[in-house]
């Protein structure tokens, strides 16, 4: 051993700790002072390595955050004068992309070395343990498979391109922004503000609404009795006077007539072309203007679905057949 914790004892220099000579004996064998010695320099140097990286890591995000944001900085002076630029817009995301991971990969490597150096102050000997066989493929069964997936399933993610941070997805089933992309999760962000963490090994499905134009759907309910001609007449002078007053709206709005909803009311229905990540707002717009537009017509608009039910076809009735009795009785 590195320190002398045991001592031969005899008994003439035996400790009275207790009153059982048995009890002495064994308490003896050990040197405390040099076992508190030890102890406390153990402590003291742990102390001291997690002071260390924690200036480490404070220093580090520093520095990448400070390179990030000044290349971001430039990016957002360039696009100063409001004009759209695609591939602007990409280079961002990716430099977001990138600034996350970056955060998260810089996390993982401290943290991974600061265990490496408390290990090897306890005294375990951590090298000796990760190149013996036996140890790697037990840590395999007991996680490390799933943790060595999801990097995997990670780096082609990011590889392909697939998403960036800012853009607007469905992954399986969350519905959301991407937050944040790192080496072991993807974190998406509801509209309603909560936040998903998704094993980046349980991502099956990617759909990327920020990628190209999106078509969105206005949907005006109307009555039965309502004059459809007259309807879709002020929509489309709503449509015209709203021409050329948004960039992210491309081409003209298409009123694609009346049609049912998935409720069984009646809607007429707009097609509207509008910029990734713009949909929402551009749909919220142009509700509003035609519902101002008809209410200034003295149109009645339903407050709630006007539920449109089918007939249903009158079942035919059952033809009467003449039915014949037979005498099971002899004649008498």
């Amino acid at each position: 051993m590195k320190y002398g914790l045991f001592l031969n004892v005899t008994n003439e220099t035996l400790k009275q700790y207790t009153k059982n000579n048995f009890l002495n004996k064994f308490l003896n064998k050990f040197d405390f002072d040099e076992i508190l010695w030890s102890l406390t320099t153990k402590v003291v140097s742990i102390i001291l390595i997690s002071i260390l990286f924690f200036i480490i890591t404070e220093t580090g995000r520093k520095v990448i955050d400070h390179l990030f944001k000044k290349y971001q900085f430039k990016l957002d002076a360039s696009t100063s004068d409001n004009t759209i630029d695609n591939s602007k817009i990409m280079i961002k995301r990716r430099n977001k992309t990138i600034y996350t991971l970056t955060q998260n990969a810089f996390h993982y490597l401290v943290i991974f070395f600061w265990l490496y150096s408390i290990l090897s102050i306890i005294g375990i000997p951590v090298g000796t343990l990760i190149a013996g066989a036996g140890i790697f493929s037990l840590a395999i069964g007991l996680g490390a498979q799933g943790f060595v997936s999801d990097i995997v399933s990670g780096f082609f993610i990011l590889f392909e391109h697939q998403i960036d941070v800012g853009e607007h997805v469905i992954i399986n089933d969350t519905n959301g922004i991407v937050a944040a992309i790192g080496l072991r999760t993807t974190q998406i962000r509801s509209s309603n503000g909560t936040l998903n963490f998704i094993p980046n090994r349980d991502i099956t499905t990617i759909s990327n609404l920020s990628r190209g134009n999106i078509s969105t759907l206005v949907n005006v309910r109307i009555m039965p009795n309502s004059p459809i001609k007259k309807i879709e007449d002020i929509m489309s002078q709503v449509n015209e006077q709203k021409k050329g007053t948004n960039a992210n709206v491309i081409g003209d709005p298409l009123i694609f007539g009346t049609v049912y909803l998935n409720d069984g009311s009646l809607a007429i229905q707009v097609v509207i072309t509008a910029r990734s990540g713009t949909e929402s707002k551009i749909q919220a717009d142009y509700l509003a203007a035609y519902l101002k537009a008809l209410n200034q017509a003295g149109i009645v608009i339903p407050m709630s679905p006007e539920t449109v039910e089918v007939p249903e076809k009158p079942q035919k009735k059952a033809e009467s057949k003449p039915v014949t009795i037979t005498n099971p009785l002899p004649n008498k």
